[in-house]
């Protein structure tokens, strides 16, 4: 059954500002705390501001990600993992940071938990790349929800 992604905000008794379902994409408490930076519930400008400018950052740390895995760059590629980590985990974005922690833990060849040393780095860049495809993808989902909900 595909999650309801209603645009329109409901009232909500347990003093939420009245979210519509976001799924599991985003998680609604986190994002909530955004939100209520707010000055003007209708317009939203603070937080607006916040989320839209980490969609310019996760596309440009994106193309970074792609040339640091074509130029077999670990450390670097952890490193975006784990900036791009905190962003999402800000925001409530939880399936993004969950793979960008992935990414974080092969880039410092790692397991995906971070627990285990992998010492083989092409195993490690095979697992980032197979990383990148959900967290493309998850992101595109996150950010067509947020878009609709700020009427984008």
């Amino acid at each position: 059954m595909a999650a309801r992604h209603d645009t329109q905000e409901d009232p909500s008794d347990a003093g939420s500002v009245g979210l519509p379902d976001f799924g599991d994409n985003i998680d609604q408490m986190t994002f909530e705390q955004i939100l209520e930076m707010d000055d003007d519930e209708d317009e939203r400008d603070f937080s607006k501001s916040i989320v839209f400018g980490f969609f310019e950052q996760a596309e440009a740390t994106f193309k970074k990600m792609d040339a640091c895995l074509e130029n077999r760059d670990l450390a670097s590629l952890s490193s975006l993992g784990h900036f791009l980590k905190g962003s999402s985990a800000t925001l409530g974005l939880t399936k993004v940071k969950d793979s960008c922690e992935k990414i974080q833990h092969y880039g410092a060849n790692k397991d995906e938990m971070g627990t285990n040393d992998v010492p083989d780095n092409n195993l490690c860049l095979e697992r980032i790349g197979k990383t990148m495809v959900p967290l493309k993808r998850d992101y595109s989902e996150a950010e067509s929800i947020l878009k609709r909900f700020y009427h984008e």
